[in-house]
């Protein structure tokens, strides 16, 4: 495996109870990798302590560095805000819920290395119930579609990349954030390895049916117009059926000297009632992702960091010690 430098990436929400042991299973991994490397956790807006918890843990290790959001972003929002701010040549992202062991790292490099630029880590048993399991996996088919990868489906938050990347979305300025959308930008080499995803050992997930629903409308709706030429195609197609219908209509009338009645009619206009409710919807989305880019809202705000003028340099073991 190549010698690297490296980033790890961190997205904070609530989870001060698992900080310390996810700070103690880095320490342990990351010497065995490189000698150069940090951790930077992004507080996003977590109501518990892990901020303080955050601040405890860079004062203790040198190579731990902190960034408390303004207020809760959402995920992707403060894993961009991270990323941005990592200094070293391989960005690896990972959760705060220690669903993502520290020792499969090592997959994901040794994968990279094969001349890939962004490699996944995809469990190689979901962890979920078997609604949010199928969600999910509707979700990552449509990232890949958007992404324009037809190679990789299953696309999820642990991942490792090459920092370079960066320059093809150093511009973006966004509150609807989906970093995978933003990597595709500057390269097509992404691959997957199968990796051990642990059980969440507190609390629970914070994406429920409606938070993935509203992820799946941002894929669909925030980065293609896929939606909207199908919207079209939907409503060609009406056309037709509404032209092949009139001309039943006549072709009964000239037969039988009688057209169909009122449940007949009553069934064509609520057929394409909601056709173009369905397509007034579509339109909305997009209507309200302009809004959205409109109004210059920024994808995040930083609120105070940890540590802001220590240089994080070569660390040859993960000792904790006071700064």
């Amino acid at each position: 495996m190549s010698v690297y430098s490296l980033s790890i990436v961190v997205p904070v929400y609530n989870s001060e109870s698992t900080l310390d042991e996810l700070a103690v299973r880095l320490s342990q991994v990351l010497p065995n990798l490189t000698s150069t490397y940090e951790l930077v956790f992004v507080n996003d807006g977590s109501r518990d302590g892990s901020w303080n918890k955050i601040c405890d843990l860079a004062s203790q290790y040198p190579w731990i560095q902190g960034i408390k959001l303004m207020r809760n972003y959402g995920q992707h929002n403060a894993i961009l805000c991270g990323v941005r701010a990592a200094r070293y040549d391989i960005i690896v992202t990972m959760d705060d819920d220690l669903q993502h062991p520290p020792e499969e790292i090592p997959k994901l490099l040794e994968k990279l290395d094969e001349g890939y630029d962004v490699v996944y880590g995809s469990p190689s048993k979901l962890p979920h119930s078997l609604w949010r399991n199928l969600f999910s996996m509707f979700t990552k088919r449509a990232l890949a579609f958007v992404m324009g990868i037809r190679t990789v489906r299953d696309i999820g938050p642990f991942r490792a990349f090459r920092s370079d990347l960066r320059r093809s979305f150093s511009t973006f300025q966004n509150p609807s954030v989906l970093l995978d959308v933003l990597l595709s930008w500057g390269t097509t080499r992404f691959a997957t390895v199968k990796v051990v995803e642990a059980p969440r050992q507190e609390g629970q997930s914070n994406y429920n049916f409606f938070k993935l629903f509203s992820l799946a409308m941002v894929v669909l709706t925030g980065y293609s117009t896929a939606p909207l030429r199908f919207t079209s195609l939907i409503g060609f197609l009406f056309t037709i059926f509404g032209l092949l219908v009139f001309l039943y209509v006549l072709g009964v009338y000239f037969i039988a000297g009688s057209v169909p009645g009122f449940p007949f009619l009553a069934s064509i206009v609520s057929l394409f009632s909601g056709m173009q409710l369905f397509a007034l919807g579509i339109i909305g989305e997009y209507l309200a992702r302009v809004f959205d880019r409109s109004m210059e809202r920024p994808a995040y705000v930083i609120g105070s960091v940890t540590n802001e003028n220590k240089e994080v340099g070569n660390h040859s073991n993960g000792s904790s010690k006071k700064d």
